[in-house]
C-alpha cells in the first residue's frame, strides 16, 4: 500500500532508518549527481526525514550538500556515541555525521560533522560499522578495502589492501564474528578476510558462483551460519558459513534485476527486503535452506537502489502485522513510504 511520496533534489541511491530508539522516526536519504563537462563533478546531499510510523506521513526536517555519496549506514546500536551517519563518497571520503535534535516549537533535527578522514585518491563505494561501532570497513573503486577505527571521535586508517581487481561494491563486518571482513567486486568474487592474521589473510575466495558482478552482502542477524549475497546475475543466494575456509551455497533465487540492496527484517527472522535495479523492489522469506518472493513493489520508474525497514515493531492494522518501507529509484529522484501487502508474522 502506498503511503508517501517524495522527489529529492539528486539522484537517488540510499535510504537508512535510524535504529536508535529515540530516533528510530528519523529517515536518511542520500544522493549522486554526476555532472558532466570539461571538468565533470560528483555532488550529493543527504535528506533527514521526520516520520510518523502509524499516521503514516513524513516531513523534510533537514538537507545537508555534500560530494556525490555512494553509500551510508547509521551506526550499530549499543555503546554511548548517539546516533551516527556514516557516508562513503565520490571524494575517496570516509565521514562521519553526529544526529542531534532540540525541542521548543517542534523537533528540530541536526546533523554534523563529527570527523572526516581522505581513504583514497579512489572513491569510496561502500561501507559497514562493525558491531561494536568501532571500526568501519570502506570498499574502493580500485578493488582495495580499508579499515578504520573511530576512537573518541577521530577515524583513523588502520590498514588497506587489494582485496579485488575491480570495483569494490560491497564490504560487510560478520556480525557475530568482528574480525572476519567479507567483500564482493564486480570481478564477480566474493571474498572473507580474517583481521587478525594481517590485513590481507584470505579466509576464503569462492570464484564460481556468481556470474556477474557481487553488489550486496548481509549477514543474517538471527542465524550466525547464514549470509545473503545479491549479484548483478539477478540472484540471491544464500550461504552456509559456519565453515569459514569453505562456505556452502545452499541455493539461489532469481529476483529479476541485479540485486544491489538487501536487508533483514530488524523483527521478523528470515523475512528480507531487496532492491532489484531494473525490477523495482521484492520482499522474500527464507526458512532454511528455501527461499520465496512474497510481495514485488514496483511503483518506481527508474534503478531501484535503496531500500530500508523501518525499525520499530511491525504494526498491527486489524488484519495483519505490517512494517513500514522506504525505498528509492536513481534516475527519477523518486522517495516512496509504503506498506507491504503480506503479512510480516508469514
Amino acid at each position: 500500500m502506498d503511503v508517501v511520496h517524495c522527489y529529492l533534489d539528486g539522484n537517488a541511491d540510499g535510504v537508512e532508518f535510524c535504529p536508535h530508539d529515540s530516533y528510530q522516526h528519523v529517515l536518511a536519504a542520500s544522493t549522486y549527481t554526476l555532472q558532466e563537462g570539461d571538468q565533470p563533478s560528483r555532488s550529493g546531499s543527504i535528506s533527514l526525514f521526520s516520520v510518523d510510523a502509524e499516521t503514516p506521513c513524513f516531513e523534510l526536517s533537514r538537507r545537508v550538500e555534500t560530494a556525490g555519496i555512494f553509500d551510508i549506514k547509521w551506526n550499530p546500536v549499543g555503546g554511548n556515541l548517539g546516533p551516527l551517519l556514516a557516508q562513503a563518497d565520490a571524494e575517496g571520503y570516509l565521514r562521519i555525521h553526529r544526529l542531534q535534535s532540540s525541542s521548543g516549537g517542534g523537533e528540530v533535527l541536526t546533523l554534523e560533522e563529527m570527523s572526516g578522514q581522505k581513504v583514497s585518491s579512489s572513491m569510496c563505494l561502500s561501507l559497514d560499522w562493525n558491531p561494536s561501532a568501532t571500526s568501519i570497513t570502506v570498499g574502493l573503486s580500485d578493488g582495495s578495502v580499508s579499515i578504520l577505527s573511530l576512537v573518541e571521535s577521530q577515524l583513523e586508517v588502520q590498514e588497506e589492501w587489494k582485496a579485488h581487481d575491480f570495483e569494490l561494491w560491497t564490504t560487510s563486518f560478520d556480525t557475530h564474528q568482528s574480525h572476519l571482513v567479507y567483500t564482493g567486486s564486480d570481478d564477480c568474487k566474493f571474498c572473507c578476510w580474517d583481521l587478525r592474521e594481517g590485513p590481507s589473510k584470505l579466509a576464503f575466495q569462492n570464484t564460481k558462483a556468481h556470474k556477474m558482478g557481487v553488489c550486496s552482502i548481509a549477514k543474517s542477524p538471527s542465524d550466525a551460519n547464514t549470509l545473503l549475497t545479491g549479484s548483478y546475475d539477478e540472484n540471491l543466494r544464500i550461504w552456509d558459513v559456519r565453515s569459514v575456509s569453505k562456505p556452502v551455497t545452499e541455493t539461489s533465487i532469481c529476483l529479476g534485476g541485479g540485486v544491489w540492496k538487501i536487508k533483514h527484517h530488524p523483527c521478523v527472522p528470515g523475512l528480507v527486503l531487496a532492491a532489484c535495479m531494473h525490477n523495482g523492489f521484492a520482499i522474500i522469506k527464507i526458512k532454511g535452506h528455501e527461499a520465496e518472493i512474497v510481495e514485488t513493489y514496483s511503483k518506481h520508474e527508474s534503478l531501484a537502489y535503496g531500500a530500508d525497514w523501518h525499525k520499530g515493531e511491525p504494526v498491527f492494522d486489524g488484519k495483519k502485522r505490517s512494517s513500514l518501507v522506504a525505498t528509492c529509484s536513481f534516475y527519477d529522484k523518486l522517495l516512496r513510504l509504503w506498506m507491504p501487502e503480506s503479512d510480516m508474522a508469514i
